[in-house]
């Protein structure tokens, strides 16, 4: 499996704004109104990189990694 590809070269608007390409869309399936999390890595004020990730997948991570802290191992 390959997690990290350069699909595209995207940049701002004036808005501030990034449009992904209609190809990249329809590969992956993105609909108008998908939801994502914008995930960011940076050193300081220097960014390195963002990420765009579905809240779907954010959700189930995040369930999966405090599932355990809510666990009632007590019994």
């Amino acid at each position: 499996m390959n997690c990290c590809n350069i699909e595209a070269v995207v940049s701002f608007d004036e808005r501030g704004q990034l449009v992904l390409p209609k190809d990249l869309r329809k590969k992956f399936n993105l609909q108008a109104g998908d939801k994502f999390g914008l995930v960011s890595c940076a050193n300081g004020e220097k960014l390195c990189c963002l990420a765009l990730v579905r809240v779907e997948e954010m959700q189930s991570s995040i369930k999966d990694i405090l599932a355990p802290v809510f666990s009632d191992d007590s019994k």
